[in-house]
């Protein structure tokens, strides 16, 4: 790790919008400025990103929220202790289909695209189940859904959408996995009906002409958690200042990140082929909150993708411990009060505040919060008194306190 000037650290990271933090504070110079070298590897799938973690390729990672989980858990084919110090922003993912199961849609809705497209959640499940049910009777094969990984919030949270629309996701449908930057062909090729994936993949399918968008992360959960900062657990124990001074580094990234002045500039770092290699154009959408959805449509989406606002950054323990709730709900783990403690142990809101108060930067005072409770912007308990969460309901109107989790828990059985 060492260098003649600067803290060499190796941080892997996947082609999405929400790796622009970590683009940031390599380029314009934010973990520099803390004396860190940070050397960002692009890998093409988020199994590879677990096992090179796993093998000590990488100090840290971009990384799915639940995956440090599914490792406390022993849930992965290596031993991973990671631990998330930080969160990597607030949504950026959305749901896609077909054209031609938008246009399914669409005539079940008697509308045009455009009209029925409008990414309202309630809506798009309740006419897609209309479809799946239709389907059922006349002997179709399920539609296939594609995620980035069984152990992603893109899973959950297309799960969580499912259910609650009335389409059970262990029969109604086929879930896959597929890395994002081949879910567009995936798509265009006929192999899957839709999926749920980061941007701007989303944005490539359209542009493609192979897609439509259905609805967004942000319509399923606004506010709610995507990626983290995936920290080996013994790094973090044996450098705590170099943790520390990247944690401050990519801070300020977030911070510079989330200035719409900054979009532009923003975009052109990320359209780089060492990145994502895609145009500006289809970066600058998602950055600015106005989604093209295909078929000419386009529309506004409000928090979209947070990298700084509303807390962004800090690793909420409920967010932990929704996503065991979730793995829990689907089969992937086991139901108990220690592992419930083991997930919301590798969220580390204690690095966080520790590593940020130098800045002097309004940090959340609790480490957990009742999720889905807010429908309008609201202060919240901070370190100087002026931070502002939320909306961040449901679209369903379920909310989920982590002191409840065992009630939230056992309430979600009957739905699978």
């Amino acid at each position: 790790m060492a260098g003649s000037d600067l803290t060499q650290v190796n941080a892997g990271f996947l082609p999405l919008l929400d790796s622009a933090i970590l683009v940031a504070a390599r380029e314009k110079g934010f973990a520099e400025d803390e004396h860190i070298g940070l050397r960002l590897i692009r890998e093409t799938s988020w199994a590879n990103i677990r096992d090179r973690m796993a093998v000590g390729h990488f100090e840290m990672a971009h990384m799915l929220g639940p995956m440090p989980i599914a490792g406390s858990l022993g849930l992965t084919p290596l031993s991973l202790d990671v631990v998330a110090p930080m969160a990597l922003g607030l949504g950026g993912n959305a749901v896609t289909v077909s054209r031609r199961l938008a246009a399914a849609i669409a005539a079940d809705a008697e509308n045009t695209d455009a009209a029925v497209l409008s990414l309202d959640a309630f809506s798009a499940g309740e006419h897609l189940a209309r479809i799946i049910a239709q389907g059922r009777v006349e002997g179709l094969p399920p539609l296939s859904f594609a995620v980035v990984h069984p152990y992603s919030a893109h899973n959950y949270d297309l799960r969580y959408w499912l259910a609650a629309s009335g389409i059970d996701p262990e029969r109604d449908v086929q879930i896959v996995v597929v890395p994002p930057p081949l879910m567009a062909d995936a798509l265009q090729s006929g192999r899957i009906d839709g999926f749920c994936v980061g941007e701007p993949w989303s944005s490539v399918a359209v542009q493609l002409g192979a897609g439509v968008i259905l609805t967004t992360k942000s319509a399923i959960w606004r506010s709610s958690p995507e990626k983290v900062l995936g920290v080996s657990a013994v790094f973090a124990r044996d450098y705590p200042d170099i943790l520390a001074g990247l944690l401050r580094g990519l801070y300020r990234a977030a911070e510079w990140c989330g200035q719409p002045e900054n979009h532009d500039e923003l975009a052109g770092l990320l359209a780089r082929p060492d990145y994502i290699g895609q145009d500006i154009s289809v970066m600058l959408p998602a950055l600015r909150g106005r989604l093209p959805l295909g078929n000419g449509a386009t529309s506004d989406v409000p928090d979209f993708f947070l990298p700084f606002d509303k807390a962004a950054t800090f690793p909420w323990k409920s967010h932990a411990l929704w996503f065991y709730s979730q793995m829990v709900r689907w089969g992937h783990a086991t139901w108990s009060l220690e592992y419930a403690a083991r997930a919301a142990e590798t969220y580390r809101p204690d690095l966080y505040r520790a590593a940020i108060a130098p800045l002097g930067a309004p940090v959340p005072s609790a480490n957990s919060k009742v999720e889905g409770a807010l429908d309008t912007q609201t202060s919240a308990g901070a370190s100087d008194g002026s931070l502002v969460l939320g909306p961040d309901g449901f679209f369903d109107n379920k909310i989920f306190d982590p002191d409840l989790i065992e009630g939230y828990v056992l309430a979600q059985k009957p739905a699978l």
